[in-house]
């Protein structure tokens, strides 16, 4: 194996990334990086230039294609290899980011007379506007005593392909019975690589509500809307496990990778679950958490259990002979630029400045709490609709104080879903931290601080795309299964930030308070934030409720 490789490549928000492997012990020897030419479109749609409503975010798949035909050779070319010693390509992908299509794979969006309804486009994983629908999908499986709903902590993420589905048939109804496959973009880009379709059991488990052998039933989805009882049938597919070979490259996707055809290609993957081989912490307690714009949380367990508010658990989900866990924070490193880029004023607008002047500060002396619900809250209340809050400002407040306390709401975030787990029985011992944010070193020990456990780093600035390229060994037959690929190709710097007594201590009295604020604010005491969100989109559009107008055949 030593002188065969693998490309995995990571499909972020914004770009795409691909990394070239060397099977034998998981050197990285080349890398590059495209950046989607339509970006997330989440105030107008770019074929017609009409304004989408609150909450929207769209994409163009064809930029996705794009990042096969573009970063994958330039990720070849600057390793140097010769592309017929690569045998597999893996990728991995944001979940619940999914869209409509025919049954041959064609995106309706992609079909001129489609090409202006926004439902036919991508709907991104924060596409948050389907919460409603979400709701109303919580509300009638406790009702009737849906089984399944307990896996999920006892909510369904608006973010997740049934409330999608259920916005897209009562917006938009033609393009809903246009969709002869609804599927995750982690499963459409393998059918664009081997040109068979698949599904893998990640998504299909934590966004599918896959669970026990089967999705929800007609009669609950028939309650739901009489339309939508047959939803499962565009979704249903061939189910593979995370590691398994999808198929062979095609001679249309070899022409765009400059890949050889025939060569494996992995199952579809998430960028957080892949992230776990990566970073070698497949074992059971070995919390990672993915920080880029968001926070995904992942760890093995070695039973299932019920897990309040959190995103779902799967038999091999993250990997095969464990129970995946998965929890996430929808927005954290988004929140530190929003406030660099919209508010921090002129002289302070750097993270690098910020974190140097908040470094200095004690714990607490700024004085502020601040809730980092900036883009809704995805677990544990796995509700969108909720906002972001400061408590404490005054006219002495600073900018880093503002910033030092948004780095510490999303270190708050994340201890309440630890807490979570080890209440329900599934235990974190080691926090194992990946991803963009790695590289601020005020917010890792933060972290190390607020939760009171040791802080590892993955020994890799390209998680994701490693993790891929981790299952496209395992997929091409390198290696037996992942976790054997994962001890050879992965790698991960134990124990780098250590939690300081007295900070743990300071940080137990903010954090109680941000307890506080959390139940007060989001378990139904004051809905004040919903309320407002209302008040805003019937400022917009003329009605508190999500708008349907010209988002179906009139637009």
């Amino acid at each position: 194996m030593s002188d065969r490789y693998v490309v995995g490549v990571d499909y972020g928000t914004l770009s795409g990334r691909a990394l070239v492997v060397r099977v034998s012990d998981g050197a990285e020897v080349g890398t590059a990086v495209h950046e989607y030419r339509h970006g997330v479109m989440d105030g107008v749609l770019a074929a017609s230039g009409a304004p989408l409503p609150p909450d929207w975010a769209l994409q163009d798949p064809d930029d996705y294609r794009d990042v096969l035909r573009h970063a994958v050779p330039a990720a070849l070319a600057a390793a140097g290899v010769d592309p017929a010693d690569v045998i597999g390509v893996g990728t991995d992908f944001t979940a619940c980011t999914v869209l409509p299509a025919l049954a041959d794979g064609t995106p309706l969006c992609e079909l001129p007379e489609l090409r202006h309804r926004p439902h036919a486009w991508v709907k991104l994983w924060k596409h948050h506007a389907a919460q409603p629908h979400a709701d109303r999908i919580n509300a009638l499986a406790h009702e009737r005593g849906e089984p399944w709903i307990g896996r999920y902590g006892g909510k369904i993420s608006a973010e997740w392909q049934y409330a999608k589905g259920l916005q897209l048939l009562e917006e938009d109804p033609e393009v809903y019975d246009r969709a002869e496959r609804w599927i995750e973009a982690a499963d459409w880009i393998i059918w664009q690589l081997c040109g068979v379709e698949t599904r893998n059991v990640c998504t299909a488990g934590y966004k599918g509500i896959f669970q026990d052998g089967g999705y929800p039933s007609k009669d609950y989805l028939a309650a739901l809307n009489p339309g939508f009882a047959g939803f499962v049938a565009k979704l249903d597919g061939r189910l593979l496990p995370l590691g398994g070979r999808a198929g062979s490259l095609t001679a249309e996707a070899a022409a765009w990778t400059g890949l050889p055809e025939g060569i494996a290609v992995a199952v579809g993957n998430v960028d957080a679950h892949v992230t776990a081989a990566a970073a070698q912490a497949l074992d059971p307690g070995r919390l990672v958490a993915i920080m880029g714009t968001s926070t995904c949380h992942v760890v093995n367990g070695t039973v299932p259990a019920e897990v309040s508010g959190m995103c779902g658990v799967v038999d091999g989900g993250i990997s095969a002979g464990a129970w995946g866990y998965e929890a996430g924070q929808s927005g954290v490193g988004d929140i530190f630029g929003w406030y660099v880029d919209q508010a921090a004023p002129a002289g302070f607008d750097s993270h690098e400045r910020l974190s140097e002047l908040a470094a200095a500060q004690p714990v607490g002396g700024h004085g502020l709490i601040a809730l980092d619900w900036w883009n809704g809250n995805r677990s544990l209340l796995v509700n969108h609709d909720l906002s972001g809050l400061i408590v404490g400002l005054t006219l002495a407040t600073r900018p880093a104080d503002v910033y030092r306390a948004l780095l510490e709401s999303t270190a708050y975030g994340t201890r309440m879903i630890i807490e979570a787990f080890a209440d329900a029985g599934v235990p974190v011992t080691e926090l194992v931290v990946a991803g963009g944010l790695t590289t601020n070193r005020l917010l890792m020990q933060i972290y190390a601080d607020v939760t009171d456990r040791p802080l590892s780093i993955i020994g890799s600035a390209q998680g994701p795309a490693l993790g891929s390229a981790i299952h496209a060994a395992v997929a091409a037959g390198a290696y037996a299964d992942v976790h054997e690929a994962a001890d050879a190709m992965g790698r991960v710097d134990r124990g780098v930030y250590q939690p300081d007594p007295a900070r743990a201590r300071a940080y137990d009295a903010l954090y109680a308070e941000y307890k506080q604020l959390h139940d007060h604010f989001g378990r139904g005491a004051n809905d004040v934030m919903l309320r407002l969100r209302a008040i805003r989109n019937e400022a917009r559009t003329g009605s508190a409720d999500e708008p349907t107008v010209a988002l179906g055949v009139a637009a």
